[in-house]
């Protein structure tokens, strides 16, 4: 299983996203998910392959890269549900 966190730091939802990632690690545990910029080489194959438009966005994946759940924009989704999307198994 694979958690991405799509989302700028230079943006006027990032003091949100930074309480909730902060909140989920907390919460679930570090490097539980990844934090990604989408104007990244990587973040940019993301947005391309999953057709994310709207950011910040979660991707829940599993191992086979398969979308099993995509959460955009704000407010932030509750932690409780993207962990237990991120431990699903396949």
């Amino acid at each position: 299983m694979r958690l991405i966190l799509l989302w700028d730091e230079e943006t006027d939802y990032a003091s949100e996203v930074r309480e909730w990632l902060r909140d989920f690690e907390h919460e679930v545990g570090p490097d539980r998910i990844e934090s990604i910029d989408p104007s990244s080489y990587e973040g940019e194959s993301l947005v391309t392959t999953y057709d994310v438009l709207q950011y910040p966005a979660i991707l829940s994946l599993d191992n086979d890269g398969r979308l099993l759940n995509l959460w955009k924009g704000t407010p932030m989704p509750q932690i409780d549900e993207v962990a237990y999307w991120g431990s699903k198994e396949n």
